[in-house]
């Protein structure tokens, strides 16, 4: 169990707020929380964790107590890795709520086999939705579309394409760039894509904890690649702020942007950040 650097202060602004479209939170690491002008709110990746130090160290706050969250109509997985799927940060959310844990059956297994979540929480099956590429589902407002995505670290990630009447969100967990992205920019107006970057560091090995070239996420080049092939309208890089060794700086997108038709607009944002889609 971690604790919040910052009290209570970011799940009440979720539940206080009323947006006119869509308002997207970025929770750090590959987090967000998403939530429509009816009240549908969704959490996305949320991780709470402080890594597995020295070999993955944690370099921003712990945004809020997952216990402290009080709505939420459903917490997505993109992919199996521990800071994606974490019992800790995620578990209390759906055991408060009774929202809906949505994951590919890898992400499933890690948390009802590996992690044992309902062993450990007062949770009931139903809550439990397994999903593949090709689903579509309709929470409150929201359509969410489960689609292909190419991150070679994990066993099977996904993505997920989100539809509002206000506009589309799309966030494909770790995702490198990849052939399919170029059909998917094709088949949705995707307004707000979030891409993880980073860099490349010399991270201890999770078997030998020797010294080894690590590459998680797609540096700058690829993640413009990933943001033309998409056709985005706005670019929100993620993940950049969270492992020590493997932190970018996003402002360098600016100049990689410059002479590409997509994205139109950069948006840098730090943990606790939040921006909108507006109808």
């Amino acid at each position: 169990m971690t604790t919040s650097d910052w009290g209570d202060w970011l799940p009440r602004a979720v539940e206080a707020a009323k947006p006119a479209g869509v308002a997207i939170w970025y929770l750090g690491c590959n987090g967000f929380v998403l939530k429509g002008s009816d009240g549908t709110t969704l959490f996305v990746d949320p991780y709470l964790g402080t890594g597995d130090p020295p070999r993955t160290v944690r370099m921003i706050p712990v945004p809020f107590n997952p216990e402290d969250v009080d709505e939420a109509d459903a917490v997505f997985a993109t992919h199996e890795h521990s800071d994606h799927v974490h019992g800790e940060s995620q578990a209390p959310i759906l055991e408060t709520t009774g929202a809906e844990f949505i994951a590919p059956d890898a992400s499933m297994a890690a948390a009802r086999e590996t992690q044992a979540w309902e062993d450990r929480w007062d949770l009931d099956t139903a809550q439990f939705r397994e999903v593949a590429e090709g689903t579509v589902l309709d929470i409150g407002e929201f359509t969410v579309h489960v689609v292909e995505v190419n991150d070679p670290d994990a066993e099977h990630p996904v993505g997920y394409v989100f539809e509002h009447e206000a506009g589309t969100v799309f966030h494909p967990g770790d995702s490198r760039p990849t052939d399919s992205f170029s059909a998917l920019g094709r088949e949705f107006d995707i307004d707000l894509g979030i891409l993880a970057f980073g860099t490349a560091g010399m991270i201890p090995d999770k078997e030998t904890r020797e010294p080894k070239y690590t590459r998680w996420y797609s540096d700058e080049s690829r993640v413009i690649e990933a943001a033309n092939a998409l056709q985005l309208d706005r670019l929100l890089p993620s993940h950049w702020d969270m492992w020590k060794g493997l932190t970018g700086d996003p402002t360098a997108l600016h100049k990689h942007t410059a002479s590409f038709e997509h994205p139109h607009q950069l948006e840098l944002v730090e943990i606790g950040d939040r921006v909108d889609l507006s109808a």
